[in-house]
């Protein structure tokens, strides 16, 4: 189903929520009972299909700040539905194929996959998220969205999925490797709540990120991302992503501009730094500029962890320009709630 003209309140006569063909009556009747007996992440799912199904033409999300700082922001309806239409033709998901939701309602990820369910036609299966959320399923399905957090948990059951697709933060080289043997095609995604989740993919292990139907990009003056996506958004979204675009439809990340480190007049990007350290060090860990009075700016490596001593050879794969300047331990890093470390908290810490 390719159209772009049908409503949100459309539900697709092949959709099934835990086995269950459902209308959307059938729907508003099980996520009132959700939210009546439900536990909290089936009361999270039950208040999102009644607000789906209410007069508002908008839902309510808090952006995670990769356009600004964090707000709440009013997304439309049409444009989740626009969303979902995309995200099918991309995958080549198909109706009647089995989907599982494993992420939280509460965020964007987890609300989408279940308006793909009702606008494609899944047949869509809900388990509690949790960090191994492949743990107990015994189904195999057509298709699932993650974190690499619970990627990385679940490599040796990911052949219960067929396509996975992952967001939410970075997949490192070391889970790129062990992804790249899965029975699954997996995908890493790039896209945040303004977009309604992913305008881009692409295959784990590839360099560059393809867009998905109706999105192009350019860059600003900065070398951030600018992503015009009509169909899920009115006016371009402006990032503080670098990349390096290819043409319209294809571009790398490169980092986040407010990361970026300028030491000596040398442009470092902690996030490619942190790419090339990654499985050498046990303990989690951050680069990050600190003033200094010779370069105007140092890289340090900021590990959590009681202090003790990193061989050099660690820092074998890093240019002589991106090895830390000073190694700095902190015992617990700060914390979104999401789990994404907060770096400038973290580095008070220190």
């Amino acid at each position: 189903m390719t159209r772009l003209d049908l409503n949100y309140n459309f539900v697709h006569p092949k959709f099934k929520l835990d086995g269950f063909n459902l209308d959307k009556d059938g729907l508003c009747c099980v996520a009132y009972s959700m939210i009546k007996e439900g536990e909290p992440y089936e009361q999270e799912i039950g208040e999102f299909i009644l607000d789906w199904f209410d007069n508002n033409s908008y839902i309510q999300m808090r952006t995670s700040g990769t356009t600004g700082l964090p707000k709440v922001i009013q997304i439309s309806k049409q444009a989740m539905v626009n969303s979902a239409l995309a995200t099918g033709s991309f995958f080549d998901v198909q109706q009647g194929e089995k989907a599982l939701l494993c992420l939280p309602a509460e965020y964007v990820a987890g609300k989408m996959m279940i308006v793909r369910a009702f606008i494609l036609g899944w047949e869509l299966d809900i388990v509690e998220p949790s960090t191994t959320p492949l743990e107990n399923v015994s189904e195999v399905y057509n298709f699932s969205a993650m974190v690499p957090l619970q990627a990385q948990n679940s490599i040796d059951d990911l052949h219960k999925v067929k396509k996975l697709i992952l967001g939410g933060a970075k997949v490192n080289s070391a889970l790129a490797e062990d992804l790249k043997e899965a029975p699954t095609e997996v995908y890493e995604t790039y896209g945040m709540t303004e977009t309604v989740t992913h305008i881009a993919a692409k295959k784990v292990g590839e360099e560059a990120f393809t867009v998905l139907p109706g999105v192009k990009v350019a860059q600003d003056e900065r070398g951030c991302l600018v992503i015009d996506a009509a169909r899920v958004a009115e006016e371009p979204i402006v990032t503080n992503d670098v990349v390096k675009v290819i043409d319209d439809s294809h571009f790398v990340w490169l980092g986040r501009y407010d990361n970026v480190i300028n030491s000596g007049g040398v442009k470092l990007f902690p996030e490619q730094i942190e790419e090339r350290l990654s499985g050498k060090i046990d303990n989690r860990f951050f680069v990050k500029g600190v003033p200094d009075a010779k370069l105007g700016e140092k890289l340090v490596l900021v590990v959590e962890s009681e202090p003790y001593t990193i061989d050099n050879k660690v820092f074998k794969a890093l240019d002589k320009f991106e090895k830390p300047k000073e190694i700095l331990f902190v015992e617990k890093f700060a914390e979104t709630p999401s789990g994404k470390i907060i770096r400038d908290k973290s580095m008070v810490m220190a």
